[in-house]
């Protein structure tokens, strides 16, 4: 019986362990993927050497069919500046996975980066097709637009990108486009919109208190300046701006001490050194003003603003000929500048050069429809040469002017522009003189004018206008009027500003994916 037992308890028990389920072998990777995560791990780690081992090795077991080794062999290739390989491992990808739209906007973004924009355009509208609420292929489109210069297309795209999803990057491309085609009130609207969705973002902060000190609307440009640096307090642009604001005013000793700061950050910078000098100017340190000038026409030899204000230091100086060459460069770089041509016959009125003088204020008239100082010193040396038909000719194309800006702004002349021509129009018997508005008390006071032409001339300055008074009159050397007392100078001309850099702040280049690694 005991050995009955035991026989039907060892059947149960090999009949209860036969209905047990058996534990199933774990599947093999296929070939093609089973390293995947051993590259996706050395990538992340920036461990490339290691990760390009493991590529080509999967490679080369796939016989070169493993999507994901060459779309980061591709990834590799473009951090390393290989671009063209890049582009070829992308299109690649893109053969072995055709509806992927990742390896399209791969392959349009090397094609951006080598220059090919049309090229890229086409491959990003593929992209599109295959997954059209992407908000980087409407961005990315956008900024090939803007380099091909269809603005329209551009502005299309960028608001559809804004709509899938607000970029403070889309909101910077949208504002570029309105600051390419000259419209400052829209990009300062567009500007607005992207503060108030990114209120901490300084490069935004920083742009649109640039576009405000453009237009001369210090307050607001004071306010976010300020709000840039609160977020910020070593950001050099806002700093560079604020001392400008500053410089404007007149207060040159606080000016350098903020750009002093600015040249721990950025001591290569050709605005601050341009700045720098003409804080020196202002302050009638010409020496260490032609220093810093030229230590920033050094760093940026095509910049005609850097060029005028070298002119105009040395035409402070009485170096005329140092003058006239930089005057000449500057009109090489900016040939529709009448204001340039002024300053430029004003040298060589002091070399003695009248006929070359003479042209130069031609053209200087022809160019220059709003600033009356052209016809002022023009009008000077026609009379000293003894044409006083063509000099009165001159003054009374200034008396048009300075009727026009009066009657379009609350502009003050500066006194010596209003002894020299009462002077001159006394010399040549004009019947009525100009009623002149009479100037402000305060001599660092800066004159504005809300002219549409937006002269030149009437930019703020960059220095003080006793420093400047020296420069400005073809009369300084030529003494020849003396019924009227010629030995005044008229209204120096503004140094316009050199912008602070707010454009550097937008880069116009394709957004990256926020994941450049896609998971298998």
């Amino acid at each position: 019986m005991a050995e009955e037992r035991l026989q039907r308890r060892t059947q149960f028990t090999a009949s209860a362990e036969s209905q047990k389920p058996r534990l199933k072998k774990a599947p093999e990777f296929p070939i093609l993927e089973k390293q995947n995560w051993l590259i996706h791990l050395h990538y992340i780690r920036k461990d490339y050497e290691a990760c390009k081992a493991v590529i080509k090795e999967q490679l080369q077991e796939t016989q070169g069919l493993c999507e994901y080794a060459i779309y980061v062999q591709a990834l590799i290739f473009r951090l390393e500046g290989n671009i063209q390989e890049s582009l070829e491992l992308f299109q690649t990808c893109a053969v072995l996975s055709p509806q992927c739209a990742d390896n399209l906007k791969q392959v349009a973004r090397s094609l951006f980066l080598l220059g090919k924009h049309k090229a890229a355009t086409e491959v990003y509208n593929e992209a599109a097709k295959l997954n059209q609420k992407d908000w980087e292929i409407c961005h990315n489109l956008g900024v090939c637009y803007i380099y091909l210069k269809q603005f329209t297309k551009a502005q299309d795209q960028l608001h559809n990108a804004l709509q899938l999803n607000k970029h403070d990057l889309t909101y910077i491309m949208l504002g570029k486009i309105h600051l390419l085609e000259g419209d400052l009130d829209k990009a300062i609207e567009i500007y607005k919109k992207a503060v108030e969705f990114s209120p901490e973002n300084t490069e935004l902060l920083t742009t649109l208190g640039l576009l405000y000190l453009q237009l001369g609307i210090y307050q607001k440009a004071f306010e976010h300046l300020g709000n840039a640096l609160t977020y910020d307090p070593t950001n050099y642009k806002a700093i560079l701006a604020a001392g400008s604001m500053m410089q404007t005013h007149g207060d040159f000793d606080v000016a350098l001490t903020k750009y002093r700061v600015v040249a721990c950050a950025v001591p290569e910078s050709p605005p601050l050194w341009n700045n720098i000098g003409m804080c020196f100017f202002g302050k009638k340190k010409y020496v260490a003003a032609i220093s810093c000038l030229k230590r920033a026409n050094y760093l940026a030899p095509f910049d005609w603003k850097i060029l005028y204000n070298l002119g105009l230091v040395h035409l402070t100086m009485q170096q005329y000929a140092s003058a006239f060459h930089f005057l000449s460069a500057a009109i090489n770089f900016q040939p529709k500048m009448g204001e340039l041509y002024m300053l430029l016959a004003v040298a060589l009125t002091n070399l003695e050069d009248t006929e070359n003088a003479k042209r130069a204020y031609a053209e200087a008239v022809r160019l220059d429809k709003c600033n009356p100082l052209v016809n002022l010193n023009y009008a000077v040396l026609l009379y000293n040469q003894g044409e006083k038909q063509g000099a009165l000719a001159q003054y009374q194309e200034m008396e048009k002017k300075v009727n026009l800006l009066k009657d379009s702004s609350s502009l003050e002349f500066d006194s010596e522009m209003v002894e020299m021509a009462q002077k001159l129009g006394a010399a040549l018997q004009v019947g009525e003189a100009l009623v002149w508005t009479k100037p402000g008390k305060d001599p660092k006071s800066k004159h504005r004018t809300t002219s549409t032409s937006k002269a030149a001339s009437f930019q703020q300055p960059l220095g003080s206008n006793q420093a400047l008074g020296q420069a400005m009159s073809s009369a300084a050397a030529h003494r020849k009027l003396p019924s009227v007392g010629a030995g005044g100078t008229s209204q120096p001309t503004k140094p316009p500003p050199l912008p602070l850099e707010p454009e550097p702040a937008v880069e116009a280049s394709p957004a990256e994916a926020p994941s450049q690694i896609r998971e298998k």
